[in-house]
């Protein structure tokens, strides 16, 4: 399977998390589904708690979420525990926790469409890429607004809000937003692109 390149992946705690995790009951889909769980602390924080506390859940949520999309790969790959159903676990609970966190930080700054079309787009550089896999080609995972870059942007927002003057704020979480969306549509462009090339290289 295809696989994205992620530094994190050779971190030596992140590698002996994943061996402990190997050792146990717990599958690899079963982090991939906790990766929405905890998508779901953005929101929490975002609207159940105020001020700095509530934007600390909710980059801590973000955190987690990708910590456990790099778990399920290394225990799934390296800790020998793949299934036949891993490939749809490695990706659907991605595109949920995706939604979660765009769609709720758009409302959380009151930029709801923004926050939409982030998600829409989002997906369809996933889509993109899957469905370059499906016609034979190697998965591009071209950016330059990627999953984890997606999730830096929307990281760095949140401590504006934790820390900055509301005016200051407001135009820094717009400024995020307006990023990701373009840039997303420019990673869908890409990798379209990628495929195109690649397509036409082949005999035919």
């Amino acid at each position: 399977m295809d696989r994205r390149l992620v530094t994190s992946r050779s971190n030596p705690w992140i590698q002996l998390a994943a061996a402990k995790l190997a050792r146990t009951s717990i599958t690899p889909n079963q982090i991939s589904v906790a990766s929405v769980l905890f998508a779901l602390l953005v929101p929490a924080g975002l609207f159940g708690i105020d001020g700095v506390a509530g934007a600390a859940v909710a980059i801590g949520g973000i955190q987690l979420r990708l910590l456990a999309n790099v778990l399920d790969g290394l225990v799934a790959v390296e800790g020998g525990k793949g299934s036949r159903v891993g490939a749809l676990y490695n990706e659907f609970p991605d595109r949920i926790a995706d939604s979660i966190v765009l769609v709720a930080f758009g409302y959380a700054v009151s930029q709801p469409a923004l926050g939409w079309l982030a998600a829409l787009l989002a997906a369809l550089t996933a889509y993109v890429r899957i469905f370059g896999g499906s016609l034979g080609q190697a998965q591009s995972f071209l950016g330059p607004m990627a999953k984890q870059h997606r999730m830096a942007v929307v990281t760095v927002a949140l401590i504006g809000m934790a820390g900055l003057p509301t005016a200051w704020s407001a135009r820094l979480s717009l400024a995020c937003l307006l990023l990701i969306v373009g840039g997303a549509a420019l990673t869908c462009i890409r990798r379209t692109r990628a495929i195109c090339s690649g397509l036409q290289g082949q005999p035919q």
